[in-house]
């Protein structure tokens, strides 16, 4: 069994991460789930959440959008539409967005076609100020 994982997070816009870590844990769409060395190959799907990593006591977390993650000898790969490391939130940013995702949220109903985008963008804020904050801890 490997010591370290191999962590490979890439956007389709640029590789946001390759390090060797000890562990991750992300938000499957079935559950949070963890990853540590050894583990079984598997294949599943994420959602919108904190993604966060250990490399020996300290603890790295990351806002990441829909996407998918690959398990397979110790290596970790993940796809994602968006990802945000801690240190790149801009917070005020991330609260004025979940601000107008409640507002327009609020004046609309579950049947309307930009319900559910609003949904998503609202999950997106939460999950950019649950990071964010951390940074300031």
């Amino acid at each position: 069994m490997a010591q370290k994982l191999t962590l490979e997070l890439v956007t389709p816009a640029k590789q946001v991460l390759s390090e060797a870590v000890d562990e991750i844990t992300a938000p499957g769409s079935m559950g949070q789930f963890g990853v540590l060395p050894g583990h079984t190959p598997m294949l599943t799907t994420l959602e919108v959440g904190e993604l966060s990593y250990r490399k020996g006591s300290d603890t790295f977390y990351v806002a990441v959008n829909w996407g998918y993650v690959e398990v397979e000898d110790d290596r970790v790969t993940i796809l994602v539409e968006t990802a945000e490391i801690e240190d790149e939130i801009d917070l005020e940013r991330a609260r004025t967005a979940l601000g107008r995702a409640e507002e327009a949220l609020a004046e609309m109903s579950a049947e309307e076609k930009e319900y559910l985008v609003m949904q998503q963008a609202l999950a997106r804020a939460m999950a950019r100020i649950q990071v964010a904050s951390r940074k300031a801890r």
